[in-house]
């Protein structure tokens, strides 16, 4: 498997950490969206949302569990965005579930 994310869990590839566990990490877009923009994906390959099913549903809920503290932990006190791209037309570019978690600023309510 050529994933660009598998990789950089793997360590291959160099990323800025924002958080790590055995089920996730988090770390900083290099294309940021915003003053804060953190990805964060599971550790077990998903390639999309359309991907979650029950046996790898434990690593979603994990993510969605330690939100809140990510984002606590970035300063994210006022609120943030948290986006999901699924598939070529939903503006996916790379093959690995992720969530971008957007914040820092005031946030327009028009995503497009």
């Amino acid at each position: 498997m050529d994933c660009l994310f598998c990789k950089i869990v793997e360590g291959v590839i160099p990323s800025s950490k924002v958080y790590e566990d055995d089920m996730m990490l988090a770390f900083k877009d290099i294309n940021p969206q915003a003053p804060v923009h953190v990805l964060m994906i599971p550790k077990m390959h998903i390639d999309s949302l359309d991907g979650v099913n029950a046996e790898n549903l434990p690593y979603v809920t994990h993510i969605f569990e330690k939100i809140p503290a990510i984002a606590a932990s970035l300063g994210l006190d006022k609120g943030y965005r948290l986006i999901s791209n699924c598939g070529y037309e939903g503006g996916q570019t790379v093959g690995h579930l992720h969530f971008h978690l957007l914040g820092g600023k005031k946030l327009g309510e028009n995503i497009l």
